[in-house]
């Protein structure tokens, strides 16, 4: 679907870095003068901050875009020594792999802004500009409450909301099987997993793993290695991420429409394991053990791997489809060339709708490169549902489910060859990438700046990159240019053994996951009504998440383990605040 041309809408309060920003108050900030919010923003009952115009700092901007920029303090960032390695030609930049292409969708003088303002910081003392407004001018400043996350982006224009609003009301939408008499809504299934978008995701949050037999917000990946040549040539041509279980395909149903049986149900089991911090504190870890009960179509095939998932949240979307691809490969260094101990790798794979290969960013292994990628294939996986990107009436319904297949679907000859036809999917995408990141809460306070400190000091940064400049030159305006907060690479990083799943995704690994975003974390159990945490929700809280961490990420976490109680807890409150 095309949506209307969106119109650009600075506001008042915080400016896509402020580069385009104009405005007086309280004197008079020209066109080049940032506005700066205050780093805690009150929510309810609380006073706007004085906006004020800020002088720009160029005692740190680089003297042009080929200079290299200074290395960082390794105990601070880990960021790669670019000024020890060899100058790159022409008009690439160096990447801690090696020498990247630039990004053209900025002047010169832009590029040297950007380079400078999401250099890591070393002054913990203060909150930097407009780290409270982590979605840049989309930041949303409603109340903090279930529904934070259900907002859309502050600077949309007016005439796009109809959009948003539709696209939540298709979002929600419940899907019944076929044939019935609301053809708007029929086609489901036959097999699924929910018949909502918003039944996994509820208020646009986190999920939860499987309790007391409900796993509606849990999906069980099914995946098996290539058995020949010429599907191990499909895999590395990027033709399909991985080959699914012969029988029961990508993923295990738990539902189906009323006459067909579902796949199975899916079975978690927990174990305890002691882990000891400083000064003797223990923390105990629950291990998953998954299984799979009532198989409703026979054996899987015995080299058929299982993967939970649970529904990441959803907001900031449409800013992290709007990060050049530069700016993400540039922190990518797969033969760990720094010596950090860090060697994240791009997730590369096939764009269906160009048939280009693309840089993945979204799922739990970066496996799709677009939001509307995505949600094409939770249509068709998840609910059984046909768009123009993903032709599937029969959902995930395998050749060995005659049953399956034999059932109708709800194409409708008057409509077009799927169940879902445009504009449908054209405003489920477009309401997924306007869902606004909450403000930061309590962003300047004392203890969540010691937390910073702690969090910088551990190393966590090498791979919750803290920040980013989307592209001049996004095709909506609202997302352009805006200076954001995601706390990721947005790369594929080996965690260690303890959270491996053993299935390949495209490139990704069986120990590989890409770095999750960490705007909202705070709020998972406002919205979501739980603290669960990863992949698979295993981790209770966010010291068990650390303490899970392995892999790349095992000196972070041996820092963590090595703090004192109380720096832990300044730890935690940073992330608290996020």
């Amino acid at each position: 679907m095309k949506v209307l041309t969106a119109r650009f809408l600075a506001l008042l309060i915080a400016a896509p870095i402020g580069f385009a920003a104009a405005a007086e108050i309280g004197g008079k900030a020209t066109v080049d003068t940032p506005l700066c919010p205050a780093g805690h923003l009150p929510h309810k009952e609380g006073d706007w901050p004085e906006a004020k115009g800020c002088p720009t700092d160029t005692s740190q901007a680089p003297p042009s875009s080929t200079a290299r920029v200074p290395a960082q303090p390794h105990s601070l960032s880990r960021t790669s020594p670019f000024a020890d390695l060899p100058p790159c030609g022409g008009d690439a930049r160096q990447g801690r792999g090696g020498c990247l292409p630039q990004r053209h969708d900025l002047s010169e003088q832009d590029l040297q802004r950007v380079e400078t303002v999401t250099r890591p910081t070393t002054d913990f003392s203060k909150a930097e500009q407009f780290e409270a407004m982590s979605g840049g001018a989309t930041t949303t400043i409603a109340p903090i409450d279930e529904k934070v996350f259900q907002q859309f982006s502050a600077n949309l224009p007016f005439e796009d909301e109809q959009n948003f609003k539709l696209g939540k009301a298709l979002f929600e939408k419940l899907w019944v099987s076929a044939p019935s008499s609301t053809q708007a809504s029929d086609g489901l299934g036959p097999l699924y997993n929910a018949r909502a978008c918003e039944s996994c995701h509820l208020r646009d949050g986190r999920g939860r793993p499987p309790e007391a037999g409900d796993a509606t917000s849990t999906v069980f990946r099914l995946a098996r290695p290539p058995h020949d040549e010429a599907e191990r040539r499909m895999v590395a041509d990027h033709e399909v991420l991985n080959l699914p279980d012969p029988a029961y395909g990508a993923q295990l149903q738990d539902s189906a429409v009323p006459g067909l049986a579902a796949e199975g149900r899916l079975k978690v089991s927990y174990t305890e394991e002691q882990v000891t911090l400083s000064r003797g504190e223990t923390v105990s870890l629950r291990k998953p053990e998954y299984a799979v009960a009532d198989l409703g179509y026979g054996r899987m095939d015995p080299t058929t791997t299982l993967s939970p998932r649970v529904t990441p949240p959803m907001i900031g979307l449409g800013l992290v489809e709007m990060i050049h691809e530069a700016d993400i490969l540039a922190q990518a260094d797969p033969e760990d060339r720094d010596g950090d101990g860090i060697s994240g790798r791009a997730a590369l794979v096939r764009d269906r709708d160009s048939g280009k290969i693309a840089l993945g960013r979204f799922g739990w292994k970066a496996q799709n490169p677009t939001i509307r990628q995505q949600a094409a294939d939770a249509f068709a996986i998840d609910i059984g549902i046909s768009t123009p990107a993903a032709n599937r009436s029969h959902g995930d319904c395998t050749k060995a489910q005659n049953a399956c297949l034999s059932l109708p679907t709800g194409v409708q000859a008057r409509l077009g060859p799927v169940e879902a036809p445009d504009p449908v999917l054209g405003l489920v995408t477009f309401y997924s990438a306007n869902l606004a990141v909450p403000a930061r809460r309590k962003a300047g306070f004392p203890q969540t700046l010691q937390g910073k400190q702690l969090f910088y000091e551990a190393g966590c940064p090498a791979c919750h990159l803290p920040k980013y400049v989307t592209r001049r030159d996004a095709p909506h305006k609202e997302l352009a240019f805006q200076l954001i907060w995601p706390y990721s690479d947005f790369l594929l990083h080996d965690m260690g053994e303890g959270l491996a799943d053993g299935q390949q995704v495209g490139v990704a690994s069986g120990r590989e996951w890409r770095t999750p975003p960490l705007w909202g974390l705070g709020l998972t159990k406002t919205v979501s009504g739980h603290t669960f945490l990863l992949h698979d929700g295993r981790a209770r809280n966010f010291t068990e998440a650390i303490l899970w961490h392995g892999g790349e990420a095992e000196m972070a976490r041996s820092a963590f383990v090595a703090m004192s109680r109380d720096d832990r807890l300044a730890l935690l409150s940073f992330l608290e605040s996020l």
